[in-house]
């Protein structure tokens, strides 16, 4: 059914067949998210919601736009890629989140949370100034809900003198369990048909804004969310709506219900590797043993970086503040300025965010929080919003901040010992997962950096980071079958830069290599280093281009955008003729 349906046949379908057609999108994302990974239990949970906004609505002349996106995959399948739909976070398949270049009925690229809100009131707005006529739907998770920018857009909605509908999918999730006020006041508004009363008298603080609230409190039955959106169709034509629908996050699949946090995110695991989450949960439970200023921070994915055993340990010094990285860099300088050593876990992706925080209100003030950097570099299969690969460059320019690299896991491990003591800002990165693949580890100095292999004197390596030493290492041992030795740095700290190993590179060819864009990167800041002395050197970078990422496994897209061994390895010998 689900293969070759036309949008006039879907609207066409009685609630039976409707609700048929429900249980083989459910079939279709599960067996497909647990072949190529990607998000499952949120989307398990908005089958219903997705249906009813298709068969109510009309797609592509009405607009949606997701928040996120983690809800997005029936959508997909309801709008023509079915077929493709096997290819999901495959490099040059259909991707995990909506994207504009791929269908006529992804209105908006999004892959942070937050930004539905205004991305719809600007549709909105240009709608009327154009003199257009359909609906503009917004479609945000509860966790996403906690997000600033939302707040920022409910202001303008009287001043813009628009109409919108307002969707909030609510399965008391974001990544983790939501947290917070908003949460708190949406569980109030969801109970049951009994305190409808209470309900429309709480519910006023949206009214506030310019939306009338009204709800479906259990938005996977599919016939009450078709007979309300329907209502809330003609209502459109005079006001905004904020809709609240109440789903089960892994609906239809028992393992997914009971266990909605595991199951937001699926993905092949590498059983002869350890996530450096893992490392950093372990490794600040035993620093908080021996020092209680220490504090954990996270922005809404307590498991995904590692911490849940550290909040379970210490729940008075662990804060999850739900999806506001803003306000999480701000609490951590804060209670720095009070003596404590907090320790602000995040994807670098969503670290992004926070950069005005990180330069005016933990860098100016020179206060010692750590930022531990997840998920750098390339991450892969969740494509453009989520490649890590910009934060050695926009951090690298912040004054009085420190930026440490580790080459494996064993050497994180020791940063962050080494942080306890460090009473100024530091930024260490580290990829999703790692090995321990050195045997010996030397004590963590401040700036200086390691030489792992020695070579001819022709030909110096700088590799900062794990996935980028391991390119080094296999590089020379191709080069040498050549009886080429290369040497090999670990530049474990892209800031400070070791200055003394610098000046003491005799060997002509410098070469860096780093999981991260180029520009403003640490290649960028070794051609500065060398841009004024004398020295006659050569410098190759080996860094991502001046361009987006897409989807796909992260050692062929790190090999596609040039950083392999055998490309590392090429140039030297090109350069040996």
């Amino acid at each position: 059914m689900l293969e070759n349906i036309t949008r006039a046949q879907l609207k066409s379908m009685t609630l039976k067949e409707l609700l048929a057609l429900s249980e083989e999108i459910r079939e279709k994302i599960t067996s497909t998210v647990l072949e190529n990974g990607g998000h499952l239990s949120s989307n398990l949970g908005a089958v219903e919601l997705s249906v009813a906004l298709n068969f109510v609505f009309d797609f592509p002349h009405d607009k949606l736009v997701f928040d996120v996106g983690h809800q997005c995959y029936a959508h997909k399948l309801l709008t023509g890629r079915y077929k493709a739909f096997n290819t999901l976070r495959k490099k040059g398949g259909i991707s995990g989140f909506p994207k504009r270049e791929e269908s006529e009925f992804d209105f908006y690229n999004v892959g942070h949370a937050g930004t539905s809100v205004s991305a719809a009131l600007g549709i909105a707005k240009a709608r009327d100034i154009k003199g257009e006529n359909f609906n503009v739907i917004a479609l945000i998770g509860d966790g996403s809900f906690n997000n600033g920018l939302i707040y920022e857009a409910f202001n303008s909605l009287r001043l813009l003198n628009t109409r919108i509908l307002l969707i909030i999918n609510d399965n008391g999730m974001s990544i983790a369990p939501t947290v917070g006020s908003m949460h708190e006041y949406l569980q109030l508004l969801s109970e049951n048909d009994e305190r409808k009363q209470k309900n429309a008298r709480n519910s006023s603080i949206f009214g506030r804004f310019g939306f009338a609230y009204d709800g479906v409190y259990d938005g996977n039955d599919l016939e009450k969310m078709i007979c309300k959106l329907q209502e809330v169709k003609e209502r459109l034509k005079t006001e905004s709506v904020i809709l609240h629908v109440v789903t089960k996050k892994g609906k239809g699949y028992s393992f997914c219900e009971e266990n909605p946090e595991m199951t937001h995110g699926i993905s092949g695991g590498n059983s002869a590797e350890t996530e450096y989450s893992q490392v950093l949960g372990s490794t600040l439970i035993n620093l908080a043993e021996k020092d209680e200023r220490i504090v954990a921070v996270t922005a809404a994915m307590t498991s995904s970086l590692g911490l849940s055993e550290f909040f379970g340990r210490y729940p008075e010094r662990s804060v999850d503040v739900g999806i506001c990285e803003e306000h999480a860099t701000i609490l951590c300088a804060s209670m720095a300025t009070q003596g404590l050593k907090p320790y602000y876990a995040v994807y670098s992706t969503f670290l992004q965010r926070s950069y005005d925080e990180i330069v005016i209100d933990i860098c100016s003030q020179n206060l010692p929080v750590t930022l531990c950097v997840d998920r750098a570099g390339v991450s892969g299969a969740d494509g453009e919003t989520h490649q890590g690969v910009f934060d050695l460059s926009f951090l690298s320019s912040v004054p009085n901040l420190t930026i440490a690299v580790p080459k494996d896991v064993k050497e994180f491990e020791n940063m962050l010992l080494f942080s306890a003591d460090f009473n100024a800002p530091l930024a260490i990165r580290y990829p999703r997962s790692g090995r321990n693949l050195y045997g010996s580890h030397d004590k963590i100095v401040c700036g200086k950096w390691e030489k792992l292999l020695s070579g001819d004197g022709k030909y110096a390596v700088l590799a900062c980071g794990e996935r980028a030493i391991t390119l080094a290492y296999k590089a020379a041992e191709i080069l040498s079958e050549k009886n080429i030795r290369p040497t090999v740095i670990n530049a474990r700290f892209v800031k400070p830069l070791d200055r003394d190993m610098l000046d003491g590179l005799n060997d002509k060819f410098i070469i860096t290599v780093e999981d991260n864009a180029l520009i403003g990167g640490f290649g960028s800041l070794i051609n500065g280093y060398f841009a004024d002395k004398n020295g006659g050197k050569i410098i190759k970078n080996f860094a991502y281009s001046d361009k987006f990422i897409p989807q796909g496994g992260v050692s062929e897209l790190m090999e596609d955008l040039g950083l392999s061994a055998d490309a590392l390895a090429d140039y030297i010998i090109e350069n040996e003729n």
